[in-house]
């Protein structure tokens, strides 16, 4: 069995304001990394960093669909100069309209394919598990602005 990490989160906002949240470094920076430097466009190369106490991780990041408002992949994680399936984790968020609201569905896969270790697993499993959570309050005061 592949291992992944996948969730489903009900949002009360439309699937382009999340697509916004989940896209546009202006507001991934409210939930999810400090810094990032990426165009939401297919093919772009950006990075996304994380404050720690040794100083700031800086992550590369590839963008592989750029859908709005449905569909935004990327693939991250990788030390060499370009992502592909062995190298890297692919991170998907799918956006479904849902009573005025959004299904999001999120999943984070390649952990086989890429070779990366359980710990790394259970590390990435811990970090989702903080910061999914915090899409959705965000999404929806943004969706509640005048």
């Amino acid at each position: 069995m592949a291992r992944s990490i996948e969730r489903e989160i009900r949002v009360e906002a439309t699937p382009e304001v999340v697509y916004e949240v989940v896209s546009s470094p202006e507001h991934l920076r409210e939930w999810w990394p400090d810094e990032v430097d990426l165009k939401p466009v297919a093919g772009a190369t950006g990075t996304v960093g994380f404050r720690q106490a040794e100083g700031t991780k800086v992550v590369p990041v590839t963008v592989v669909e750029a859908e709005p408002p449905h569909r935004f992949v990327f693939r991250w994680d990788y030390d060499d100069e370009t992502a592909t399936p062995e190298n890297s984790l692919l991170v998907t968020f799918e956006l479904v309209s849902v009573d005025g609201g959004t299904l999001l569905r999120f999943a984070e896969t390649g952990w086989d394919e890429a070779a990366k270790s359980d710990a790394q697993l259970e590390d990435h499993t811990n970090g989702w598990n903080c910061f999914l959570p915090r899409l959705t309050p965000y999404a929806e005061g943004l969706a509640n602005r005048p």
